[in-house]
């Protein structure tokens, strides 16, 4: 019985290396069903000599014990493997493709707009000195314009950049006349509604030469607004107020919706206004030490999200930054 014992225990065990999930179901059944070879033994072990059974029991128990073992290990070994196995028959899984964000998108256009028109594109940080946010943008401490920028502050001299102007003076400090660049980036300040976020992003725009005209700036921004908005869209000025330009001017677009007829989103003026600019004042060129018998220049800055806004027929802007990927899709 010893003997035959050892002989099932070799061949099961020759019998699982290799095996398939399906074929060691199989093994399981031929050595341990009811039909099966240790069943086979089991029925020899009747016949035994009564001074054999006890020794021929306790082989035939660990043989059982030992396959049952043997066969469940081998399972969960195959499971492992089938499931780490690359079924290189299957088609293959395409990755899911992100897309660009409306406000990235509107920056580009924006951006590629004034590079065709010889503008250089840059950047500055976000967290700014209070001297370029304000002061060099002739804002001093006491300028009530100010009180309409609501600013955060890291420290009495540190703020959040309440728009991308700084950059323009940090430009004309290192460069020569002609500048003509954009700045795009996000701005930080102190409002929150549909139609306002307490980050947002900003274009602004510089061109210094000699002999820079009012007429020049018209010219630019009426080229850039029909690009964005359609070669038939109305453009009118009118007359505002700056601190870091003088004379200013709010510059507004026929309303997209009615098509200057009135209704609620011009709030029945037909006009919508869309960003500001004007001459830059001479005090500014000061602060960088500019020539202000020579040169003169023209500025101006328009909010990203309003532009996208517009394009997109959005109405409010806090959908921008839920990252709600239903809304993103559409874009």
């Amino acid at each position: 019985m010893e003997a035959q014992v050892q002989a099932v225990k070799e061949e099961a065990l020759a019998s699982v290396e290799g095996a398939g999930p399906g074929r060691i179901k199989e093994l399981r059944t031929l050595y341990l069903g009811r039909k099966g070879k240790v069943a086979a033994l089991f029925r020899e072990f009747k016949d035994l000599p009564p001074d054999e059974r006890r020794e021929a029991g306790r082989s035939l128990n660990e043989l059982k014990s030992f396959l049952d073992s043997l066969f469940e290990e081998a399972a969960k070994e195959k499971k492992v493997e089938e499931k780490d196995r690359v079924d290189v028959t299957l088609p293959g899984r395409r990755p899911l493709i992100g897309g660009m964000h409306p406000v990235t998108s509107t920056i580009r256009e924006i951006c590629e707009i004034f590079l065709g028109l010889g503008y250089s594109v840059v950047e500055g940080p976000e967290v700014e000195l209070d001297y370029y946010n304000f002061e060099a943008l002739n804002i001093p401490r006491d300028h009530p314009a100010r009180d309409m920028q609501d600013t955060f502050y890291v420290s009495p001299n540190v703020v959040l950049r309440t728009h991308t102007s700084p950059m323009q003076v940090r430009v004309m400090e290192k460069t020569k006349p002609p500048v003509r660049v954009v700045c795009p980036g996000r701005v930080y300040r102190r409002d929150s509604d549909p139609t306002h976020s307490p980050m947002f992003h900003q274009v602004e725009g510089l061109y210094v030469d000699e002999n820079v005209s009012f007429a020049e700036l018209k010219g630019t921004l009426i080229a850039f607004l029909k690009e964005i908005f359609g070669e038939n869209v109305g453009v009118r000025f009118r007359p505002s107020f700056f601190p870091f330009t003088e004379p200013s001017a709010e510059v507004d677009i026929e309303c997209v919706m009615c098509r200057g007829a009135g209704c609620g989103l011009c709030k029945d003026t037909g006009w919508l206004e869309i960003l500001g600019s004007g001459m830059v004042n001479p005090r500014v060129f000061e602060m960088v030490g500019y020539d202000t018998a020579r040169y003169r220049g023209f500025a101006f800055g328009l909010g990203v999200e309003r532009i996208a806004m517009l394009k997109l027929g959005i109405d409010n802007i806090r959908l921008f930054f839920e990252n709600d990927l239903r809304f993103l899709a559409q874009f």
